[in-house]
């Protein structure tokens, strides 16, 4: 499919494919061969409602960074440092180990404490006792796993983060409705935040994770819109003839950059958010799209065909001369910088075969990090230690995940139906 019939099927159609309202599952489908042994002892509670300590096995057992224990083999239940004979653990080769006790503390709230325990030096690493309410209660056991997680890797969680994505419903009688869905990292709590039987796609967090900017073709033309999602309350910023699409927001939350062609062909603009007003960046006869900011704010990184086939360029967020970067490969698209801005992930193409692959900003070198062939819209993680995309096998689209090194891979399955176009929130 050539470039510009990729970028109008992008903006005008929405995928065919019905579904309900979908939950999410993750499989480890390639870890880390290194995975670190850990035990994750179930917590003493109280009749808590949510299981903290599964929530917290899970977390650290799909970030493919551990090899956790089975409950079942575990030679006891202990619930404070002084109930563990370490040598019992040492024995069947645990590393590490996480115990804890939820308290019903009355009122709605729960009193949360554990402990990451270094089994061979029979010592503590990490405490903590923290208040929950009953609605935080998974919220409470993602920040415990985050901070697990930083402390044995050195690399912040993200397991406490949030994931936006597009999916699509069957309505009945042929009519389907297109949803912009906002969910926690691992799938649990979907929440619709945009409904429309009209495509919607392209979601942007602002930097703050408070804002959601998408595009709507709810009023039968391409508009852009900025959601709030404490309140629902939502701004419609970019209604131009043609094309108003790929929003993204700078890193202090007050511009966006966007694709429009109010001016004939697509060029890349910057909105001010509160004054409407436009800066044109890129003027030319060819297909530019797909901004994105560098971390510091300087530069825009976009996709353009203007060299005959599509390409990443940069240009100053300024504006100014356009310079390419990529060379390697028939077809380089979607970019996004790495949260230090080091490195820039992209879909890399040939022929018909698109995989996610990244950049080194130093050395300008290439590395695929996934097999195809029908990848696209990569996504950063917070920490910069994963990559979320879209995948395709058939007709059938799912989500998945892949560290920058390439070591370790996640498919993230819906229990039904399709989902596209994910974004993690900052």
């Amino acid at each position: 499919m050539n470039f510009f019939r990729r970028i109008l099927l992008v903006m005008l159609l929405a995928l065919n494919v019905p579904m309900a309202h979908a939950a999410l599952t993750i499989e480890i489908t390639e870890g880390i061969e290194s995975a670190v042994p850990v035990a994750v002892v179930p917590f003493a509670s109280q009749s808590a409602p949510v299981n903290i300590s599964a929530v917290v096995n899970a977390d650290l057992e799909r970030s493919g960074y551990f090899k956790m224990m089975a409950e079942q083999s575990m030679p006891g239940r202990p619930s404070t440092a002084a109930a563990v004979n370490f040598k019992d653990w040492q024995a069947l080769g645990q590393n590490y180990m996480v115990i804890g006790q939820v308290v019903d503390a009355g009122g709605g709230q729960y009193s949360v404490q554990f402990q990451l325990l270094d089994v061979y030096k029979g010592g503590q690493l990490l405490g903590y006792k923290m208040t929950s309410s009953t609605a935080d209660l998974r919220r409470t056991a993602h920040h415990i796993s985050d901070l697990i997680f930083e402390k044995l890797t050195g690399k912040k969680g993200v397991f406490s983060g949030r994931i936006a994505y597009i999916t699509t419903n069957n309505q009945g009688s042929k009519q389907q409705s297109q949803q912009l869905q906002v969910a926690d990292a691992d799938g649990f709590n979907p929440q619709p935040v945009a409904s429309s039987v009209e495509p919607l796609m392209s979601p942007a967090w602002s930097p703050d994770g408070k804002k959601l900017a998408y595009v709507s073709f709810e009023r039968k033309t391409a508009a852009i819109y900025v959601q709030t999602l404490a309140t629902g309350e939502r701004v419609r910023v970019a209604e131009f003839p043609g094309i108003n699409g790929a929003p993204a927001w700078s890193p202090d939350g007050t511009r966006l950059a966007l694709t429009l062609s109010k001016d004939g062909s697509p060029d890349i603009f910057v909105l001010n958010v509160s004054t409407r007003s436009l800066t044109k960046l890129t003027k030319s006869f060819a297909i530019d799209t797909e901004p994105s900011w560098s971390p510091d704010g300087s530069s825009i990184v976009f996709t353009s065909d203007r060299g005959g086939k599509p390409q990443i360029y940069m240009v100053s967020s300024q504006g100014g001369q356009e310079k390419r970067l990529t060379f390697s490969g028939g077809y380089n698209a979607r970019a996004s910088f790495s949260p230090d801005g080091r490195s820039l992930v992209m879909v890399h193409g040939n022929g018909n075969d698109y995989r996610i692959a990244v950049m080194d900003m130093g050395t300008r070198a290439i590395n695929v990090l996934t097999s195809g062939p029908s990848d696209e819209s990569p996504s950063f993680a917070p920490n910069g230690a994963m990559i979320l995309y879209a995948s395709k096998k058939g007709r059938t689209g799912f989500l998945s995940a892949v560290s920058l090194d390439g070591k370790m891979q996640q498919k993230l399955v819906f229990n039904s139906g399709e989902v596209r176009e994910p974004s993690w929130a900052p």
